[in-house]
């Protein structure tokens, strides 16, 4: 301890001499470790030394960009932990309602299931602590239920038409945490693929996906990536790869510090023919835009939507032994005709960026095409194969823009989906006629085609939304009504069957995915997208 005093001492004495010889220099990394060495030891109060540590690192990040970021170990985890494909826990899908943990699905084959926990299921506490009726948020529940494999969580749980709670023993296992949400074929000749993000295990679902609805009749593709937000780049190079020859450029980086990268084809991909059509919205980001730039660029599919959101910025993770994770700014991505996916960004001012979505919307981008139809010369690039125009400047700007719809949309829809109200309804309406609709409809297709929202039902939900606070206005209402009776219809659909059941139900009231049927399946109008301009 005396020896750092007196470092520190000389240290000191030697910045008081900088301030009258300016030929005294101090390299800025020992210089902040002295500034730290300093604050830890002079410092008035008692201070974290770790936070102090960790501040300074943010703050340094900040002037940056956007997308260089510091994490501790536990936000390290919670970001790693749904790209790396799995986690460790009980295995299930709950929700909260009205501060009670319902059981929406135990996952197939999974620790849960195998004990007997069943959709409907109530539970109460884990481990001696209680989870329901104490206003505990998501993110305690799952650090309660998830835990080491093979480590035990004892669970006490309600049951309808069981007077005292039931106790299971449930062993952790590996839990799968999948991309695909849906698979399934529109018509004899279209599938449909909806890819929620860009994980460990995403190739191999979107594969596996493929190759079903192909048994089944698949012809041609739609593949939604709307609200995807990206993730690794590795499955977002080996899916293009599925629809391009070998050799076939897909994505490259450039950085003046680590030279430059391609990502090419490293063989024929097994789905050459056929029509395909990639959503996206102006939430796609990162992977969605180098999968749907690959394709634009290589003339292989249409893109069907509005401007993505323009993330371009490729991050490498540098590791610290304490678990905690920088992510730095290494290169920027550029679709294979040259368009930097990266929209512009001004260092330091985060606000800005993190508002650019509801720019867009106020400068009528996401409502009407003529608000983006002016590009200069500079932005304007050609395709590798039909050379038709694209244009940068940030993001993928699609082929086909189709507007954002906001046709049902009004304060109350806005108040029962922040509310919960839909979800909680959806759900409570499930638990108590489980066995009568499952005794009805005896599969997915028979759900899809019989099943209508009955006006007892929309009245069940307007009690919902009164109970959670929401006021009940008609002339709204009438206006969101037959969005709402859908948006039921497909909660209430997922819940007896799958995630898909939602998606058939809810994709045809979705405007995007209606302008990529149309497009899909006429084949002189897919085509005229793709000529030599």
């Amino acid at each position: 301890m005396k020896r750092t005093l007196i470092l520190l001492a000389t240290l000191i004495a030697a910045a008081s001499c900088a301030l009258t010889h300016a030929d005294v220099k101090l390299s800025p990394d020992r210089k902040l470790a002295f500034a730290q060495q300093i604050i830890a030891n002079y410092y008035v109060d008692e201070i974290d030394t770790t936070k102090v540590v960790e501040d300074a690192i943010i703050a340094m990040l900040k002037d940056l960009d956007p997308h260089s970021t510091y994490s501790n170990p536990e936000e390290t985890r919670e970001l790693t932990e749904p790209l790396d494909g799995n986690f460790s826990g009980i295995g299930i899908r709950f929700q909260m309602t009205n501060d009670t943990l319902y059981v929406i699905e135990s996952v197939a084959g999974g620790p849960s299931e195998r004990v007997g926990i069943l959709p409907g299921d109530r539970i109460i506490s884990c481990n001696d602590t209680v989870i329901s009726g104490v206003g505990m948020k998501n993110a305690e529940i799952l650090k309660v239920l998830r835990g080491p494999r093979g480590t035990m969580a004892r669970l006490k749980v309600m049951r309808k038409r069981t007077a005292e709670p039931l106790e299971f023993s449930v062993k952790r296992d590996e839990i799968p945490i999948y991309s695909v949400d849906a698979t399934y074929m529109i018509n004899d000749s279209v599938g449909f693929i909806s890819v929620a993000r860009f994980a460990g295990t995403t190739t191999d679902e979107v594969r596996e996906a493929m190759k079903s609805l192909s048994k089944r009749g698949m012809k041609h593709i739609i593949i939604d990536l709307c609200d995807n937000g990206g993730g690794y780049l590795k499955p977002s190079t080996e899916i293009a790869n599925e629809f391009l020859r070998k050799g076939d450029l897909i994505v490259y980086t450039d950085s003046p510090k680590n030279g430059s990268s391609r990502y090419e084809a490293n063989s024929d991909g097994k789905y050459l023919d056929g029509r395909v059509v990639v959503m996206v919205n102006q939430y796609s980001a990162s992977a969605s835009e180098i999968l749907s730039g690959a394709l634009q660029d290589n003339d292989r599919g249409v893109i069907v939507g509005r401007r993505t959101f323009g993330k371009g910025l490729v991050q490498r993770p540098f590791p610290f032994p304490d678990g905690s994770m920088m992510r730095l700014t290494v290169a920027r991505y550029h679709t294979p005709s040259g368009r930097c996916i990266q929209k512009p960004y001004a260092d330091g001012d985060d606000d800005d960026y993190r508002n650019d979505i509801a720019n867009r919307y106020l400068k009528g981008e996401l409502s009407s095409v003529d608000s983006i139809a002016q590009f200069p010369d500079s932005l304007r690039f050609s395709t590798l194969r039909l050379h038709r125009p694209v244009y940068g400047g940030g993001g993928i700007m699609p082929d086909e823009f189709v507007p954002l719809d906001t046709t049902f949309y009004t304060d109350y829809y806005r108040d029962l989906v922040a509310k919960g109200s839909i979800n909680n309804y959806s759900l409570r309406y499930v638990d108590d006629n489980r066995a009568a609709l499952k005794k009805k409809y005896r599969n997915e297709d028979a759900f899809i085609r019989d099943f209508t929202v009955t006006p007892e039902m929309m009245q069940g939900l307007i009690d919902t939304g009164i109970r959670d606070s929401v006021e009940f206005k008609q002339e709204a209402y009438d206006i969101s009504r037959p969005y709402l009776e859908t948006i039921l219809k497909g909660l209430i659909g997922r819940d007896l069957f799958e995630q898909s059941t939602y998606f058939r139900v809810v994709n045809p009231s979705n405007n995007i995915f209606s302008t990529a049927l149309d497009i899909i399946n006429d084949p002189k109008r897919y085509k005229s997208y793709l000529t030599d301009k």
